[in-house]
């Protein structure tokens, strides 16, 4: 009797044991889903660093403007801002944008409608040539870690559809592909803000910081949504970047 005790209490805890490592390989396996390191990391980084040779810095999408008629004076006005444009506007857009290629594999066909589409949803002349050129930039540059998809990709081509087929071609993850991509145009649009005096290098690092959930969020409604998702709702920051195209004097380029 005693030793069929030991047995079963033994049987049992080792049943526990599997069960507690099985869950806990489970755990990590959907953490990993999402995470990128190694190599994978070493060219997200490189990609999104305001070094790569894109020019983005020229560009302010329309802050500018708002700036210049004071529909922003400060630093709480450019988070709520920025986060009205990934929960409602063009980053949102280049979000899903961005994931579609992604998507897609290295399918050229999609791609180039992706790429068509994104090329009409650009609402005003400036954002056109903008999305374009840092798209025709990202291509030549990314060619320093050559991939296949390179010379399929179409002649024209907005930015979040360069980047996210390249993403893909190189195995790094849609959703970290889409963190990465959302956290660098903020980070740009804060820079822009800092060297428009809309506020201070630390009030800007804040302005960044707070919006860390909110590109989360929006990464991952994009990883699990499509093309009919697409819309948005942000008149001022529309109107702004019509309006800067006739501004006297400026320093960027939208």
């Amino acid at each position: 009797m005693a030793a069929t005790i030991i047995i079963t209490v033994i049987i049992t805890t080792t049943i526990m044991i599997t069960e507690i490592t099985t869950i806990t390989a489970i755990t990590t396996t959907t953490i990993d889903e999402t995470a990128v390191s190694g190599t994978s990391l070493l060219r997200l980084l490189s990609w999104l660093s305001p070094a790569f040779p894109l020019g983005g810095f020229a560009y302010s999408g329309g802050l500018e403007r708002a700036v210049h008629d004071r529909l922003l004076e400060d630093a709480e006005g450019l988070k709520a801002w920025l986060s009205s444009g990934l929960a409602q506007g063009f980053l949102r857009n280049d979000a899903l944008l961005l994931c579609e290629s992604h998507k897609a594999g290295g399918d050229v066909a999609r791609i180039g409608e992706t790429a068509a589409l994104a090329t009409a949803l650009a609402g005003a002349r400036e954002r056109h040539a903008e999305t374009l050129a840092l798209g025709a930039a990202f291509v030549t540059a990314a060619r320093a870690w050559p991939a296949p998809v390179l010379d399929e990709l179409p002649e024209t081509i907005a930015l979040p559809v360069a980047f996210g087929a390249v993403a893909s071609a190189h195995g790094i993850g849609l959703t970290a592909a889409c963190q990465g991509y959302l956290h660098a145009q903020i980070a740009q649009s804060v820079s822009a803000a800092i060297r428009l005096s809309l506020c201070g290098q630390v009030a800007g690092l804040e302005v960044l910081s707070g919006l860390e959930k909110t590109i989360l969020e929006t990464a991952s409604r994009a990883a699990q949504s499509g093309l009919d998702d697409l819309g948005g709702c942000t008149f001022r920051a529309d109107i702004s970047t019509l309006r800067h195209e006739t501004q006297h004097s400026r320093l960027f380029r939208s």
